[in-house]
């Protein structure tokens, strides 16, 4: 066994040992497994979120994006910072809530505000089937990191195994006090190992920043520049709206929410989370640096810029540290989707059909089919072979179709029925669906438009179509429902 090898097996054995102990003096029933029995702290909640948001795609997709596509890599960088200040407000108001209701899962807050447990099967099956690309994406990431770091002597096939075992023993104990434990040592790697990589390497090939951005312009003229079709102005402003929109709207994050002591713990976040975003710079210098060191990378063979470079670079006891420090990525958020997705499933699907389920059966049930979603996404994970940026994307277009109707519900005079939320993001969800599938673009549709409009991301398209249904249908619900307490008021 060699040095980075060892170093990678150890950090996965102190994030089992880490995610086991997590248990230790705490009855796991369902709030405690799924929401932390909402007494976590600033830290605590900050670290979890900054979990599920510095994942392998941070540690790969931002790198290889850097690498393989240049200036449209910076929308990376803004949509966090638009999404923490949007927090500022949101997060509380949904805090306030959830602890008023006594609410476990993202779709307890839409069936609790629109009082329909339907609605909540929606909700949960639209998070459900964004998640599994989200999870596929850690999955896709932890196989590339431990594959490449240990030389090739473990293959990605058995890294994503081993790794997925470890992540659903431990989410199947502890539940999100694991998630937060490995968070903590998540963090403190990834931290060290980003920034000292993005600072090294490019003064050690280049002689500065300024200089290998000197070297990239002198052999790819504008790539750091938009351009100007496809990934163009227009595609970063409606791609930077859509993800911001979407930031807390998947199931995982939203339902950390819930696990604050406090509505105060967002506010002090609001305030840290972007400069703590300033990390995915040092991120962005690594796949910079590795264009005129490891050229000919094609696809989603960028991915693999940070650990190529690396492996280049550095003996392998180090290049074993940066390893641990992406199996950390892929292991933190990968947990909080396996429990997110089996709580929503258990809780707000079989238990709309099979009412007379107690809350004890539940918790169970939601142990139980962490290993049934760790084995559908590792059948995903092994097909097909998108770059881990595309299958963000993907999921981001799906999620955002809730909000809308999120939003709505926390205005005091909502004007959305049951019906027209329904509507809306089933409507979204297919616009996106149609599009994703059929592998069509706005251009390829609408030929005729302006290309400025045929770059507009297509999950900015479909939530359009979204508040157009939503608020037609709605209005025409609202009018029906008055019209029939009009007459049994009459009668």
């Amino acid at each position: 066994m060699n040095a980075a090898l060892f170093i990678i097996f150890g950090f996965l054995a102190l994030s089992l040992f880490l995610g086991i102990r997590a248990k230790r003096g705490k009855d796991m029933n369902l709030e405690q497994w799924t929401v932390g029995g909402r007494g976590f702290g600033a830290i605590f909640v900050f670290l979890l979120m900054a979990g599920e948001i510095y994942t392998t795609f941070t540690f790969l997709g931002g790198s290889g994006w850097a690498y393989g596509k240049g200036g449209p890599t910076f929308y990376i960088l803004a949509y966090g910072c638009l999404a923490y200040i949007m927090s500022y407000w949101l997060l509380p108001a949904i805090w306030r809530y959830a602890k008023e209701h006594k609410l476990m899962s993202q779709s307890d807050f839409f069936v609790s505000k629109y009082k329909s447990p339907y609605l909540g099967v929606l909700v949960s099956l639209v998070g459900v089937v964004a998640l599994i690309p989200y999870l596929v994406l850690q999955l896709k990431g932890l196989g590339l990191i431990v594959a490449e770091a240990s030389y090739g002597t473990i293959s990605g096939t058995a890294a994503i195994w081993i790794g997925t075992i470890a992540v659903t023993v431990y989410v199947m104990v502890s539940g999100i006090h694991g998630s937060a434990w490995t968070a903590v040592v998540k963090d403190i790697m990834i931290l060290f190992v980003v920034v000292f990589l993005g600072l090294y390497l490019p003064f050690h090939y280049y002689g500065g920043i300024t200089e290998m951005f000197q070297a990239v312009e002198a052999a790819k003229p504008g790539f750091v520049a938009l351009p100007d079709k496809g990934l163009s102005p227009s595609w970063f402003v409606s791609t930077v709206l859509l993800t911001a929109l979407g930031f807390y709207m998947w199931p995982h994050t939203f339902g950390s929410v819930y696990s604050a002591q406090n509505e105060r713990v967002f506010r002090k976040n609001a305030i840290v989370m972007p400069l703590y975003q300033l990390v995915l710079l040092f991120v962005f210098f690594v796949g910079f640096a590795a264009i005129l060191q490891v050229p000919g990378l094609k696809g989603s063979d960028g991915d693999l810029s940070l650990l190529r470079l690396s492996i280049q670079t550095f003996d392998p006891w180090f290049v074993g540290v940066i390893g641990a420090a992406g199996l950390l990525t892929a292991i933190v958020p990968g947990s909080m989707i396996l429990m997110s997705s089996s709580t929503l499933i258990a809780k707000n699907v079989y238990k709309v059909f099979s009412p007379k389920t107690t809350d004890e059966q539940i918790s169970k049930l939601a142990r139980y089919l962490v290993p049934v979603v760790a084995l559908i996404s590792l059948y995903f994970t092994f097909q097909g072979g998108d770059t881990l940026v595309t299958l963000l994307l993907m999921g981001y277009s799906l999620v955002t179709q809730l909000f809308p109707a999120l939003l709505f519900s926390l205005s005091k005079r909502n004007f959305v029925t049951k019906q027209g939320a329904a509507a809306g993001i089933v409507t979204g969800v297919a616009t996106v669906a149609y599009i994703t599938i059929s592998g069509s673009t706005i251009g390829t549709l609408f030929p005729f438009l302006p290309q400025s409009i045929q770059d507009l991301n297509v999950g900015i398209i479909a939530l359009i179509v979204n508040l157009a249904v939503t608020t037609v249908v709605s209005m025409a619900t609202k009018n029906s429902a008055a019209a029939v307490d009009e007459k049994i008021t009459a009668a």
